[in-house]
């Protein structure tokens, strides 16, 4: 059971004084008491010594120290009992009612200043004072307002700041008024005969509040928890007693709460109710309260006053307080500045002032008792500046729930729960058995005390109560926290610390889940720590460096160093220097606890791990795959450790095995493609690697492992291509080729080196080179000479010397190259004499022609003379034919004229051939009939230029007609232009600039035929 309050008697009778108390006003270090004689007695409030507090007999029982100095007693008070009191501070009145009138008195002297004549028959009243701002000017002025209920009548007088209003506002309701609360500053509740209502003192509207039972509702509603009628209804019908107060007070966050018999009622400020659930009254109280952050019910005819939580309405503290019949606080008791402030509790014979423990005591004695949801729920009412450390606490407290959680099977909330408030991830994993957590030492509770007592069972300890005047229990709740409580073993000066107990910091192995709940837990234990390792990528790289602080601080501000504290692993020292370590240590953990969980819970998931940057234990982790045969998660699991040399070796091991042992994962393994997938996916930076494990690939299958270099990813292109090219080369010329054609025709790559290495290879490959058959030579060759015609990148005159002059199947290499170096005369001797291909030497000839004429300047049209005549045309340096026709028909020693090629020559190429320097080449022996086909092509030629000139003159002339006739007529089609421009002005047509008719003024036409004055045109 909770001790938040100790009850404290401060005013006592005694027994030859016949007087009763009646009323009690307390403010400041003054307290008013009212006794039913009429009599006023004041008191000086003396609040007690810390040293005299804490004093005490050994059974507990409060000081004796004197608490209150009767300062004055007026006798003539009132002729009658002083049934209630208040005070207006800034009007510095006390109000009191006595014999049904409501009087004011002066506060100091409390002296009768006025008996208000229309409260006469009142029953009850209600003050409240409130800031409020002047609608017009914006001013602040204190307004306090006192409500008197007179039967049915409610009367209301308000002061604004000290000054009392004239007018007094009446309001009528449907029954007698028995009880006055202020919701606001401008609504009050009446508690009615049979209802309660909320009235708006400003606009007077009266507003019926439905609730259960004897609360008030609809007609026909019967909602109570025993029907329409009450235990106390049934009491006042059937036997004669009184029929139930109705109560109210105010809550905290604007929220009230109303009761009447056992049956209660929660709204807000305007009258709604909060849906929240009854009370659970056995009997109706006789009085209700608030104290921040308590609710409080006075039980008369138990003699005792209960504490209860609000939000759980559980009850927390019974206080025996015989014969008490009513609570008052000092204003304000709803919010922190009423926090830790004593209110007090009055029987007909003594008043009891109340003592609030310290908010960590009460805190740590409901966590002793396993009590963590009240812990939780009173912690989250409370401000932060009323506890030590209040999140760290909260926290703390959370996470002893989540244990009891786990503790009874409820997993999923347990870690829900661990998750919420950022648990240490090596707390949750001490909850598992070995299984999942492995060798896992973490420092226990050795060094508790021996004398620490067992936690009390926390169903023996609701029933328990504070006797009034006994505070033996309360200081053995106040002293438990320390001595069943750890010291602080975290950061210096915890006190969340406090709050770890016993039972905390040992697991009890018996409670670790086993079987089918072991795996379950195991799958929530899984997502936790997916969740731990989400929240540590904000502090740490993925290679284990610590993350720059303006990466950490986008979150919320000042909660980036408290979650980076709660996820550490403490080693005994929290220095600065050491944080790198402790979260390496703790990634370890996770990513290794991880590991264990999806081995255990579902080992598919582990492929997924290992493909991200984790911190898992290698040696853990090659041990467990290797013993489950796990070898593609392992493989996994290396790659992503930059273990590449342990993958590669256990990749070329199964590569090479041939046995089938129904193994699934090892057949994945078996061949050469898992290691060229591997090998693709390597930094460029690890070539030596790369090379070393590509080489089995290669030779087992060439053209798979020839992916790992031809592949199209950014790691085959930026390996470095001369040591590739060795490693191919070194291996099967063929390879080579393979790469070099890559890098030259797929990366473009025009380095001259791989182009002569390219030629080069294959220069060797026609020496050395064992061919299966003729094609397969042939074609090796033609690649050679294709490339040698394409490439423009390699040094021709290095090349030429390689190629021997009198090996046949280098002829055509040769001319090739010779061509490139403008040797055309020996290029077409190979051609001509060697090859003895007239029509390869004849496509050398055209390719050449094509070159030199593509770069020359085309000659312009050729036109007629006056005389009709064709001019004659320059002949200019000889072509490249003319060396063919000269070969063919002048050949060197000791070769023979080839007529026949020659005149082919003459008769495809004729107009390419001018006449003056062909003639000259053509024997006289050579009949004039074999050049027909010569002379027809040269005058065809001639007169297809003189064609495209006269077509050419004849547009040229049209184009001049059309723009003349154009300058001088104007667009047949507009009607514009030129001469041929008109106007029209009418007598109505007005000048756009200055809107006036044209007249007989003179006019200027703009070249969109748009008429203006001509002293308009200016503007």
């Amino acid at each position: 059971m909770l001790s938040a309050f100790t009850a404290r008697p401060i005013v006592e009778l005694k027994q030859r004084d016949k007087s009763r108390i009646e009323s009690v006003l307390v403010y400041g270090d003054r307290l008013l008491v009212g006794l039913s004689t009429g009599s006023l007695r004041v008191y000086r409030v003396i609040e007690p010594d810390q040293s005299l507090e804490n004093e005490g007999d050994g059974d507990g029982t409060s000081s004796k120290a004197k608490a209150v100095e009767l300062l004055q007693e007026h006798e003539k008070f009132s002729k009658h009992k002083i049934e209630q009191l208040a005070r207006i501070k800034e009007a510095n009145l006390a109000i009191a009612l006595s014999n049904g009138f409501v009087s004011f008195y002066d506060l100091q002297t409390f002296q009768l200043q006025e008996t208000l004549a229309k409260t006469k028959g009142a029953s009850a009243f209600a003050v409240t004072s409130d800031i409020v701002k002047d609608a017009s000017t914006g001013v602040p002025s204190i307004v306090s307002r006192l409500a008197v209920a007179v039967k049915r009548r409610l009367l209301l007088w308000s002061w604004h700041d000290s000054e009392l209003s004239e007018v007094v506002n009446e309001l009528t309701l449907v029954t007698g008024i028995k009880t006055l609360t202020w919701a606001t500053g401008t609504r009050l509740i009446a508690g009615l005969t049979s209802s309660f209502v909320l009235v708006d003192v400003e606009s007077s509207e009266i507003t019926d509040i439905v609730g259960p039972g004897s609360i008030g509702g609809a007609p026909g509603q019967d909602g109570g928890r025993l029907g329409a009628v009450g235990v106390a209804s049934i009491g006042y019908m059937g036997m004669g007693g009184t029929a139930p107060k109705p109560l109210t007070t105010r809550l905290g966050n604007g929220q009230l709460l109303l009761a009447k018999d056992i049956n209660t009622l929660f709204i807000d400020a305007d009258g709604n109710s909060l849906g929240k659930r009854q009370i659970p009254w056995s009997v109706a109280p006789e009085a209700i309260g608030y104290s921040y952050p308590y609710l409080l019910a006075l039980q008369a005819t138990k003699g005792q006053l209960e504490v209860r939580n609000p939000e759980t309405l559980s009850s927390l503290q019974s206080i025996s307080l015989p014969n008490a019949n009513q609570i008052h606080f000092s204003p304000p008791n709803v919010s922190l500045a009423h926090a830790g402030k004593g209110f007090l509790v009055s029987s007909e014979r003594c008043i009891w002032r109340m003592h609030a423990l310290s908010y960590d005591d009460q805190i740590d004695a409901l966590a002793v008792r396993h009590r963590y949801d009240e812990a939780i729920s009173i912690m989250g009412m409370l401000e932060s500046a009323l506890m030590k450390d209040k999140e760290g606490r909260l926290r703390e407290v959370k996470m002893l729930k989540a244990q009891v959680l786990f503790d009874a099977h409820r997993y999923r909330d347990a870690l829900d729960l661990f998750n919420e408030v950022d648990a240490p991830p090596e707390r949750v994993i001490r909850l598992y058995p070995e299984s999942v957590t492995g060798n896992l030492e973490i420092e226990g509770t050795a060094n508790l005390a021996d004398d620490t007592e067992d936690t009390p069972d926390a169903t023996a300890s609701e029933g328990a109560t504070t006797k009034s005047g006994d505070a033996t229990n309360a200081a053995q709740l106040s002293s438990s926290p320390r001595k069943l409580l750890k010291e602080p073993s975290g950061k210096a000066g915890s006190d969340t610390a406090s709050i770890r107990s016993k039972s905390d910091m040992d697991v009890d192995k018996k409670n670790m889940p086993e079987g089918k709940d072991l795996r379950f837990a195991t799958m929530e234990l899984a997502s936790f720590l997916v969740g731990v390792r989400t929240k540590m990528k904000k502090f740490l790289n993925d290679d284990g460096t610590l993350k720059e602080a303006s990466e950490t601080t986008q979150g919320q501000e000042g909660s980036t160093e408290t979650r980076l504290e709660n996820l550490l692993i403490r080693s005994g020292s929290s220095s600065p220097g050491n944080r790198h370590e402790e979260l390496i240590k703790t990634a370890k953990l996770v990513d290794t606890t991880l590991f264990r969980a999806y081995m255990l819970a579902a080992p598919s998931l582990v492929g997924s791990l290992f493909r991200l940057p984790n911190f898992c234990d290698s040696e853990v982790v090659n041990a467990k795959l290797q013993a489950t045969g796990r070898f593609n998660d392992l493989i996994d699991f290396f790659y992503g450790k930059r273990l590449h040399e342990e993958a590669l070796e256990l990749l070329q091991k199964f590569g090479h095995q041939e046995e089938d042992d129904g193994n699934e994962s090892l057949k994945q393994l078996r061949g050469p493609q898992r290691t060229v997938e591997y090998l693709q996916n390597l930094s460029p930076k690890l070539v030596d690697l790369i090379l070393k494990y590509a080489e089995w690939p290669l030779r087992s299958d060439a053209d798979m492992g020839m992916e790992i270099f031809l592949v199209d990813t950014k790691m085959a292109a930026e390996l470095p291509r001369n040591r590739v090219l060795d490693f191919l080369q070194g291996i099967d010329r063929k390879l080579a080729v393979k790469y070099l054609k890559h890098i030259i025709f797929e990366l473009e790559d025009t380095t001259s080196e791989f182009h002569e290495r390219l030629i080069e290879v294959y220069l060797k490959g026609l020496k050395d080179e064992t061919f299966a058959n003729e094609s397969e030579k042939t074609k090796w060759k033609e690649n050679l000479l294709d490339f040698l015609r394409t490439s423009k990148h390699y040094e021709s005159w290095k090349l030429i010397r390689q190629l021997n002059r009198d090996d046949p199947d280098l002829y055509e290499a040769r001319a090739i190259v010779l061509g490139n170096m403008g040797e055309h005369r020996q290029a077409l001797d190979i051609y001509v004499f060697k090859l003895n291909d007239p029509q390869k030497a004849e496509d050398y000839c055209n390719q050449i022609y094509l070159v030199e004429t593509a770069g020359r300047q085309a000659p312009p049209p050729t036109t007629q003379t006056r005389s009709g005549s064709i001019p004659i045309e320059d002949d200019g340096p000889p072509s490249i034919y003319h060396v063919l026709l000269a070969l063919y028909l002048s050949p060197p020693s000791p070769h023979k004229a080839q007529w026949q090629p020659a005149l082919e020559i003459l008769a495809k190429h004729g107009s390419r051939l001018p006449a003056s320097s062909t003639l000259s080449l053509i024997p006289e022996v050579l009949p004039i009939k074999e050049l027909e086909s010569y002379f027809r092509a040269r005058i065809r030629s001639a007169n297809a230029r003189m064609n495209e000139g006269q077509v050419v003159a004849g547009l040229m002339k049209a184009t001049d007609d059309y723009e003349e006739s154009k300058l001088r007529l104007g667009d047949e089609k507009t009607g514009f232009g030129g001469r041929n421009r008109r106007v029209v002005i009418t007598e109505e047509r007005v000048c756009p600039v200055c809107h006036k008719r044209f007249g007989g003024s003179a006019i200027k036409v703009l070249p969109n035929n748009s008429v203006v004055h001509y002293g308009c045109s200016s503007q």
